[in-house]
């Protein structure tokens, strides 16, 4: 088992534009990451495991829900120290960012925003703990980038609602407890619904074969006349806006967690250039390898200058999805860039389970298609700038 040896890059001194309690959040979880995850992520990831140890880790960091008010269970952070705790579990693995991520932005976001205090108070500090743990169902198997044509439906029958259809690509489907799923009325009206693991007519099959995200649990989501209580029913926001407004604040943790991965790439290749002695010096010694890690260096800072004023546009409510958008889009491909630099750097050494970096490449193929793909998130931007919609 290989010692965690990361140390993160800081070009810009950007730690200085951090609070004190920013830095004491983004530490714990730093460590954490190093003692709890990264001795058996790599094992993980080859059996295509969860590892469920670790949520209570999770939960005791500040990783499900760190921005929900403590009165519900959470941290009450703010977007900032939010972001630095994905980015610092991202380093770790997507797999597992990925889990909290769910948890966090499409899970509990919901249920605080759009539910009633009965259901804040029966679902959240249950998820905030990890007693619970949360999937999201909008991804359908015929609607993806186009979720508004969604197929799952509920009828109105009286003293509840019956739930017919199913979604797919579903992080955490296999173990959660509770799924926020979005479906269409009667009327075509899109609305959430919290649907418990155990009601009748409720199955979730997990996929396998994936050779992405591995250390996060896949699957899909089946309603076959789900008989859903009608207080079950998210009453505060309808429409496809509801579901796109959690989907925001995923991406922006994405955002922050792709430079997790980007950094953990870069210091594993910049330490192994130091090391590995080719031509009687080492590789670090060479053009083309200080190109690659000048190069990576450039764009991580790029990256987190970007991040860092996103954070704190979130803090003063002013972020634009379309801001939100372009991070995700830029930090995932820069992210996989170094991912694939690195890789090169390392030589034959990079495609084996003794470092990281083939991991975090396998992951972020995902990373940039989930939650918007890489195309869909440079339509949103073109849009923004130019009032003109390439897709509906």
């Amino acid at each position: 088992m290989s010692q965690d040896l990361f140390i993160a890059p800081d070009y810009y001194l950007l730690d200085e534009l951090l609070t004190d309690e920013h830095k004491l959040v983004r530490n714990a979880a730093r460590e954490w990451v190093k003692r709890e995850v990264s001795p058996i992520i790599e094992e993980a990831a080859q059996k295509a495991k969860f590892p469920t140890s670790i949520i209570k880790g999770l939960a005791d960091i500040g990783a499900f829900g760190s921005y929900i008010p403590e009165v519900y269970g959470g941290a009450g952070l703010d977007q900032m120290a939010y972001g630095l705790i994905m980015q610092e579990i991202e380093r770790g693995d997507s797999g597992v960012r990925s889990t909290a991520s769910v948890q966090s932005s499409l899970v509990m976001y919901p249920i605080w925003k759009f539910g009633n205090e009965t259901q804040r108070l029966k679902y959240l500090p249950k998820l905030a703990s990890g007693a619970f743990m949360g999937c999201f169902g909008l991804t359908e198997p015929n609607h993806g980038s186009n979720p508004s044509g969604m197929e799952t439906k509920f009828k109105d029958m009286g003293d509840h609602y019956l739930l017919n259809g199913a979604k797919m690509w579903i992080s955490n489907a296999p173990f959660a407890d509770i799924a926020v799923v979005w479906a269409k009325n009667e009327e075509g009206r899109i609305h959430g619904l919290i649907v418990e693991r155990g009601m009748e007519g409720f199955s979730t099959p997990e996929t396998h074969g994936k050779w992405s995200l591995r250390t996060s649990a896949t699957g899909e989501l089946i309603f076959d006349n789900v008989k859903v209580p009608k207080e079950n029913l998210l009453p505060n926001k309808s429409g496809l806006g509801a579901p796109l407004q959690c989907l925001d604040s995923a991406r922006y943790g994405i955002a922050w967690g792709a430079i997790g991965a980007a950094m953990d790439c870069y210091d594993t290749a910049l330490r192994y250039a130091k090391e590995r002695i080719q031509f009687g010096k080492p590789i670090a010694g060479f053009q083309l390898q200080q190109k690659k890690l000048a190069e990576m260096i450039t764009e991580i800072t790029k990256a987190q200058l970007l991040t860092w004023r996103l954070g704190s546009l979130r803090n003063e409510n002013k972020a634009t999805s379309a801001q939100i958008s372009m991070a995700k889009r830029n930090n995932v491909a820069m992210a996989l860039d170094i991912a694939r630099e690195a890789r090169q750097i390392l030589g034959a050494m990079g495609i084996t389970g003794d470092y990281s970096i083939m991991r975090h490449m396998m992951n972020l193929e995902s990373v940039i298609t989930y939650e918007g793909t890489h195309d869909i998130h440079l339509l949103i931007t073109g849009f923004d700038i130019t009032g003109i919609p390439a897709f509906k």
